[in-house]
């Protein structure tokens, strides 16, 4: 019987006990979808190590948890880039990743406005666990936290104003991996990228609480 790559190989959860307490109260602490979405790339090892890589974006890093859990086990033939509106987030992403072994480039910019010349076309796999939480307006961006999770109406401010960046950051291979609420409209967010020319899949989904949580897989092939 054929084992496919996935079942050979899990990814290991990155060590961050460095992040003390008083690092939380300025940065997200990892979480359940953070583990959602490195389960989801985890599931997809398979098809991540058919693109061989060679050049790995997330967008808002946070603790740097989900980038090195990636850079772990894609090694060092690719490189990995992260960007967060957050100068803190980013010293802890680039110490996240030394700590793991993985060496972290870090952007202190709002999601890829400092990277997007570098890295235009050539992200072979792209993160992005936005701010997804339904709140007013008024609280998106506001404070080192509510960065984190503030996410507007329908919890899309912040992911709206990231997706038409999409299509011009990825390679012709390349993967985006999405991770949305419930409540954010998977559907609309599918037909939107499908008007750029994408095809989405879920690739995982898990209720945690009062919250469903999924990750949606997009690429042009």
């Amino acid at each position: 019987m054929a084992v496919t790559v996935n079942e050979l190989v899990r990814i290991k959860t990155p060590v961050f006990s460095h992040i003390t307490s008083e690092d939380l109260e300025h940065i997200y602490e990892p979480s359940e979808d953070t583990f959602l979405l490195i389960d989801a790339l985890e599931k997809d090892l398979e098809l991540i190590h058919k693109v061989h890589p060679t050049l790995c974006l997330e967008v808002g890093s946070g603790s740097g948890v989900v980038i090195t859990a990636l850079g772990s086990i894609l090694g060092g033939a690719c490189q990995y880039v992260s960007t967060d509106i957050n100068l803190r987030a980013c010293q802890i992403t680039e110490e996240t990743g030394k700590i793991n072994g993985v060496t972290i480039k870090t952007v202190c910019t709002d999601l890829v406005e400092g990277v997007t010349e570098e890295v235009k076309g050539k992200v072979d796999v792209l993160l992005f666990n936005p701010p997804y939480v339904v709140t007013p307006s008024e609280e998106v961006g506001r404070g080192d936290l509510e960065y984190t999770w503030a996410g507007g109406e329908r919890g899309r401010e912040v992911m709206d104003r990231f997706l038409p960046s999409v299509q011009s950051l990825l390679s012709s291979k390349g993967l985006f991996y999405l991770l949305v609420l419930k409540e954010n409209d998977p559907a609309d967010l599918e037909d939107i990228m499908k008007q750029q020319g994408f095809i989405c899949s879920c690739v995982i989904s898990r209720k945690t609480g009062p919250e469903h949580l999924s990750v949606l897989r997009f690429s042009r092939i």
